[in-house]
């Protein structure tokens, strides 16, 4: 079983507990992406997950200038095998791209909490606006998702946009801005799209680290174009 959670754009948790129950029964392994939340936010392998794993070009890096993806294990069987698989095919970070990675875990903790803290504010702001009719946010963690009231938003919003740029990544200490149905999951059919909730209204915002207040201001700023 293979779940992400918070899913991509949606937002929607999943209960790792349950599942791992669901796993056991049948003999299943589960695997978790937990990029979104990290260690900090949600240990999977704690609530019976066999295999973690991190896209941590993201938040573990934090700085967008890596690619890395890391897999997390607490079974010996299944690490050794990870472990005969990269050492016989070689898919390994090198030296200066693992240098990067530490550097950026180091600062993990501190850039968790800011993420967090500007993500609950940004929030708390779209909630309010007349142009939002509504956010995806779980509570807690950086990435948060909402739906402007028309799709003709969009692009005048994009482009207006200062402070925060229009990329696909996410994680990083800059906030980032993604349009899913163009960019994250435009290979997905558009009628596949609609029916699991991403239409032409949702946007995604990666809060980075600057103040809360600027992220804000920018934000209106951006929402003030003609209807």
């Amino acid at each position: 079983m293979f779940i992400e959670t918070p899913t991509n754009p949606q937002m929607q948790e999943a209960d790792i507990l349950e599942l791992s129950d669901v796993a056991k029964r049948h003999n299943l392994l589960l695997i978790v992406d937990n990029t979104f939340y990290t260690p900090l936010i949600q240990q999977p392998l704690k609530e019976g997950a066999h295999i973690v794993i991190h896209s941590a070009t993201k938040y573990l890096g934090g700085h967008n200038d890596l690619v890395a993806g890391l897999i997390a294990t607490n079974d010996e069987t299944i690490a050794e095998k990870l472990f005969n698989i990269q050492n016989g095919i070689g898919m390994t970070l090198g030296a200066f791209d693992s240098w990067l990675l530490v550097r950026g875990m180091k600062t993990l903790a501190l850039r968790m909490k800011k993420h967090e803290e500007n993500a609950r504010s940004v929030s708390q702001f779209l909630a309010e606006h007349s142009l939002i009719k509504e956010v995806l946010y779980p509570g807690r963690g950086g990435m948060l998702s909402f739906r402007v009231t028309s799709s003709d938003l969009v692009d005048p919003v994009l482009r207006k946009l200062q402070l925060i740029t229009f990329a696909e990544s996410l994680g990083g200490v800059e906030s980032l801005m993604t349009y899913p149905s163009v960019q994250t999951h435009a290979d997905v059919p558009k009628e596949v799209r609609q029916q699991i909730g991403i239409d032409d209204c949702l946007m995604r915002m990666s809060c980075g680290i600057e103040n809360a207040e600027d992220l804000i201001e920018d934000l209106r700023q951006a929402f003030q174009v003609e209807r």
